[in-house]
């Protein structure tokens, strides 16, 4: 019988050794952007998930090699929500991003895969990328100025009257689809002071958009020669869209840039794109105000790519003197409320691969920015969320969260965004089809529900580093594969609440190197969910899969995470004083806030080395939380705005 046994294994182990083995598959290299690049790399077999894939890069020219983080071993989560019939298994292979470059540079790239177990295919892939730059007008096109109707003075030449003239060369009333006169690649269309406001129930309006008060365009740019529309830079250019439902359709443009001008009263300011039918490619908007609005950006679309909406500033209609969830009496109601004062829903919303979303200033919206929840992702990786940047940010009153990732499926990044002001979360991942997305130095204040991260719908893939959470992480969602470095979290004393909640659904899981203060009075502190046995699934948090700890020392010694891990107090900072948890609807302002760490504190010198993420730390380790002592504080928001956009 033994040595039947023995033959059985001595047969069968060259087949588990060819399931452990990985063989390397097809590597791709993602949109880039201005400050990162993203890939992919595909696998077969490796089932004991002892594969890695080490990263290196260097600028080209340059002969030192620096390390990146390692790409993320990805594959076999289930991902979803069942009351969306929404199921999807992430593929087997490895993902990941080379962080903080520098734009408009050339990069050499060296992705080397090992395995204990062997190595089939190709285990090493070399690739030269390039990262974006802000994408700006064609000096050696033509100039053509734009007056509003009711312009009286001297017209630099050309001279049109409205946007549509000089983009299409449209007449009035059934001659303005009549197109004969066309904008050109590499035209800059200067956009003079005025008020730019359809009279939509006029059959011969001035501006070319009788009716339905829409300016539809869908003229092709080239990366090289965009079409710009631009403020001319002699006093406010504003369109107005009169209370209207969308004031500019560019759903099948492409190389578009907007540039320093107003938007205000209308639903859609922009509408770039809808899911399965069309999309903008390559829209930059910048420098700009939006204002009186119910959505600023927003696609669906998932031939959308390479946006770059940058240094904008978007007011929305929602209130703005208290805090509002939409989800009933839940969140605790404050009496009758004009239902038409919760008219805003996102600022930002994109799917598709390559977009950049960064420092704009956002207040009075149900969410601030998002990628769109979308569903099972596209199989072809053009037609995916990936390779998406959000940072710089600075978001004020979001009546649901402030930055979702929801629907991303590879290399988000999400990062020195600051958020403070929201009901139901902070950021959110729900869900994530494998990831990584990397949210990393973003600060967030006053989120009533306490849900700093919400992690829901089984995400999967997710890194948390150097984040400053003032309040706590109670989500009891299990997700997969997520990692936690460096973090601060400190609770604000929520009656009944634990500072933080670990659900785990698979076995690729980590924590260690973050900082915590607890909630006093509350006994169960650290919640902690994990699979029991190898190979288990845990994708409903059962309320006998959970272990509670009151402290950090009892939670490290049960589950052996946390081991550098600490306990700290607002000391740490120079100046922090928590929210109140019994004000639900209080209105707290960024200016009066101090996230800064008081030199000598629990804090210092306290985190783990995390190359690309805290490269340049100043003491003997990296600190704790997204400011690091010594270094300067980011500029969240435009860089062109000098006031306080958000200052009571």
């Amino acid at each position: 019988m033994r040595s039947a046994l023995a033959a059985l294994i001595l047969f069968a182990s060259p087949a588990l050794l060819a399931q452990n083995a990985v063989t390397a598959g097809r590597f791709l290299a993602q949109h880039p952007t201005l400050h990162n690049l993203g890939f992919q790399w595909a696998i077969s077999g490796d089932e004991n998930r002892n594969a890695q894939v080490s990263v290196q890069y260097r600028a080209a020219g340059e002969s030192s090699w620096r390390n990146a983080l390692p790409m993320l071993r990805i594959g076999g989560e289930n991902v979803g929500r069942d009351a969306e019939n929404l199921h999807y298994t992430v593929p087997h292979g490895f993902a990941g991003s080379i962080l903080n470059l520098q734009p408009g540079t050339e990069y050499e790239c060296r992705f080397t895969m090992t395995d204990p177990d062997g190595v089939s295919g190709p285990a090493t892939q070399s690739v030269k990328v390039r990262t974006r730059t802000e994408p700006q007008p064609f000096s050696g096109g033509r100039t053509l100025h734009v007056y509003p109707p009711d312009f009286t003075g001297k017209r630099q030449e050309p001279a049109f009257t409205g946007l549509m003239e000089a983009y299409y060369g449209a007449g009035l009333g059934d001659w303005s689809v009549v197109r004969e006169r066309r904008a050109q690649p590499g035209d800059v269309i200067l956009v003079h002071a005025g008020l730019y406001r359809p009279e939509r129930l006029n059959y011969v309006d001035p501006l070319a958009a009788p009716f339905d008060g829409t300016f539809t365009l869908t003229l092709k740019g080239t990366a090289e020669r965009p079409i710009t529309i631009k403020s001319a830079g002699d006093g406010e250019a504003i369109f107005d869209g009169a209370g209207n439902h969308i004031l500019f359709d560019v759903m099948a443009s492409a190389h578009h840039i907007f540039d320093g001008l107003t938007f205000r009263n209308t639903d859609v300011a922009i509408l770039a794109g809808k899911k399965e039918v069309l999309g903008a490619a390559a829209l930059t908007v910048k420098n700009c105000r939006f204002e009186g609005i119910g959505f600023g950006v927003w696609t669906e679309y998932a031939g959308s790519s390479d946006f770059y909406i940058a240094d904008n500033l978007f007011l929305g209609r929602d209130d703005r003197f208290r805090l509002i969830g939409w989800t009933g009496p839940r969140w605790g109601n404050i009496g009758p409320y004009p239902s038409h004062l919760l008219t805003s829903y996102y600022a930002i919303k994109v799917y598709g691969p390559g977009h950049v979303v960064a420092h704009n200033a956002i207040a009075y919206f149900h969410d601030a920015i998002g990628i769109s929840t979308y569903g099972t992702p596209e199989p072809d990786p053009e037609r995916q969320a990936s390779s998406i940047d959000i940072y710089n940010n600075d978001i004020h009153m979001s009546n649901d969260d402030f930055i979702e990732a929801d629907g991303g499926v590879h290399n988000i990044r999400v990062y020195q965004n600051r958020g403070v002001n929201a009901f139901h979360g902070g950021y959110s991942s729900q869900p994530i089809f494998g990831g990584p997305v990397y949210f990393f130095r973003n600060l967030l204040y006053h989120v009533q529900s306490g849900v700093a991260f919400k992690l829901d719908a089984r995400p999967a893939g997710l890194f948390m580093y150097h984040n400053t959470i003032i309040g706590e992480q109670a989500v009891r969602s299990p997700t997969g594969n997520v990692h936690w470095r460096n973090n601060l979290f400190l609770g604000r004393d929520t009656p009944g609440r634990g500072i933080m909640y670990w659900a785990n659904a698979t076995e690729q899981y980590s924590t260690d190197y973050n900082g915590f203060r607890p909630n006093r009075g509350v006994e169960q502190q650290f919640l902690w969910m994990a699979p029991s046995q190898p190979g288990q699934r845990l994708y409903q948090s059962a309320r006998d899969s959970w272990r509670s700890f009151k402290t950090l020392a009892e939670f490290q010694a049960a589950t052996g995470q946390e081991q550098h891990g600490r306990e700290v107090d607002f000391d740490i900072f120079e100046s922090m004083t928590p929210p109140d948890p019994g004000k639900r609807h209080a209105v707290y302002h960024s200016m009066d806030l101090n996230f800064r760490l008081r030199a000598n504190s629990r804090a210092i010198d306290a985190g783990v080395a995390l190359p690309t993420i805290n490269d340049d730390f100043s003491g003997a380790a990296p600190d704790l939380g997204a400011l690091e002592l010594g270094r300067p504080e980011p500029h969240y928001g435009p860089r062109w705005l000098t006031w306080k956009p958000f200052y009571r």
